[in-house]
Parts: structure tokens; sequence; C-alpha cells
């Protein structure tokens, strides 16, 4: 009898515990950050030093790294929201591919490390974006086309290494 009590108990704590989770969850909604998705305009491109690095470029660092992040349906969903606009911030605070006439907050020699050393695409992020994802070959590729962009485009205020 006793054991029947306190399963009933239990029940009852997972319930209103459940409740409240959902209530938490949906007064979270009402928080505004994480859902200004208007990015701003393009104002200067580099001169790719092909069509290639622009893709790959494209496909694994623009969601963060420049002013034509892709903003998708869970990018508006609490506590996602916050996360996501914080690291499309980040990002384009310390390398934008969209602002190329202004002062970059990285040089060529660490968007290198960053790409070889695998933090770059971050691992959270290429779980939800598999194409983002390089391999061996298209990171060689990326790198070899980012030198090059670099050495004929530099950024102004960085680039070179």
């Amino acid at each position: 009898m006793q054991r029947l009590r306190e399963s009933a108990r239990w029940k009852r704590r997972l319930f209103w515990g459940g409740i409240g989770l959902v209530v938490v969850f949906v007064l979270i909604q009402a928080v505004p950050y994480g859902r200004s998705h208007a990015n701003p305009p393009v104002l200067a491109e580099a001169k790719w030093d092909s069509p290639t690095t622009r893709a790959l470029a494209a496909r694994a660092c623009f969601d963060c790294h420049s002013n034509l992040t892709q903003w998708r349906w869970y990018s508006n969903i609490a506590p996602a929201s916050w996360l996501i606009q914080r690291d499309v911030d980040g990002g384009r605070s310390q390398f934008n591919f969209s602002e190329w006439n202004k002062p970059q907050d990285t040089s060529i020699g660490d968007i290198v490390d960053s790409i070889r050393g695998g933090s770059m695409p971050p691992w959270f992020y290429t779980i939800l974006h598999s194409n983002a994802s390089l391999g061996k070959a298209e990171q060689d590729s990326l790198i070899r086309g980012l030198q090059a962009t670099f050495a004929t485009s530099p950024p102004i205020g960085g680039g070179g290494g």
C-alpha cells in the first residue's frame, strides 16, 4: 500500500514538473533576442579565386560568417534562437565574407588553423547541416582557395596571414 502511494506521488510530481516545463518553454518564447533575422546588406565580397572556393565557403561558412545567413525554422524557437543568434553575431564580428571592405578580426592563418584543426565549421553546426561538413580534400581545396583569394583580394586591414 505504501509503495502504491509513493508511486502515485511520483506520478503527480512528474506530471506537474512536465506542466511546469511546458509553461517555461512557452514563456521563454516571449524573449525577443534571436528573432531579428533581417540580414544586413552585402557591402563587398572578395574577388574569389574560383567559383569552387566561393561555393565551399558558402556551404561551410556563410551562415555565421556572412550577411547571407539562411535562417531555418528552428532559429525562431527559444532557446535555440538565442544560441543561433549568439553564434551568428560572434561569427560576423570575427570574420565576415559580406563586408570585405571592412577590417576583419581574423587573419588567413587563423582561418586555416580553424579549418585544419576541425573547429570550423563547429561540430554542433554540422549535426543539423551535414552539407557543411567538409571532407579532407574539400578542406584542402577551401584552404588553398582562401589563401589565393586573400593573396589577390585581401580584406581591408587583414589578409595575407
